[in-house]
């Protein structure tokens, strides 16, 4: 089997894919995509992905090519067998979870993390940044209080659902969020980062903001 993930370090989605694709034991390559760079934009990357985003997974074996981080990480599970609920009830309940970080979490605390670290100083949008930072405080309420009772999202072991809604907490960029604020989250961050095979999202894929200094 050829899988072959587009992705680029500072992404917290393509690391969302990427570690599934890891945690799942399949044979997968990164293929780097210079977003900084504006790559995505480009008429070959469009070809690929006419919605100019990362992740895209590529099967070749299958003549299969598959985008958005969640529906990648199905495919993982699909393919493997493993990461996934033990029930139909527990299946969706990882589908909850990946459904609410895409809409709650991932995508304010990247638009976040980028307006605050990637922008040049003067065109940070500070009261833009404010307001995502109280939302972003409301979703890791949620996420911390969902982890008060127990070491993973659902059921007994890491799943698809702890791998999205972590996708963006292990980068070292600020954008308002400290472990030491959420000891619940922090624990659950700890426990992942134990998992064999885990690995942080700049050795997991290539491009970091060392690259571009």
């Amino acid at each position: 089997m050829t899988l072959k993930l587009y992705c680029f370090g500072e992404s917290g989605n393509a690391y969302k894919a990427a570690l599934t694709l890891e945690l799942a034991g399949l044979d997968w390559q990164p293929v780097f995509v210079d977003f900084f760079g504006g790559e995505t934009r480009s008429p070959d990357f469009r070809a690929i992905n006419p919605m100019g985003e990362v992740p895209v997974l590529v099967d070749t074996d299958h003549d299969y090519t598959l985008t958005q981080s969640g529906a990648i990480q199905d495919y993982a599970v699909h393919l493997s067998g493993k990461l996934t609920g033990a029930t139909r009830e527990a299946r969706r309940e990882i589908l909850r979870w990946i459904l609410w970080d895409n809409h709650k979490l991932s995508s304010q605390a990247g638009m976040t993390r980028f307006l605050m670290n990637f922008l040049p100083e003067d065109k940070r949008p500070a009261e833009v940044i404010g307001f995502m930072q109280g939302r972003l405080k409301s979703a890791y309420a949620t996420l911390d209080a969902a982890l008060e009772t127990r070491d993973w999202l659902v059921g007994d072991a890491i799943t698809t659902a702890d791998i999205a809604c972590c996708g963006y907490l292990f980068y070292p960029e600020p954008f308002g969020f400290d472990r030491s604020d959420w000891p619940h989250i922090d624990a659950w961050l700890t426990r992942i980062s134990e998992t064999p095979g885990w690995k942080h999202p700049y050795d997991l894929m290539p491009g970091s903001p060392a690259d571009r200094t």
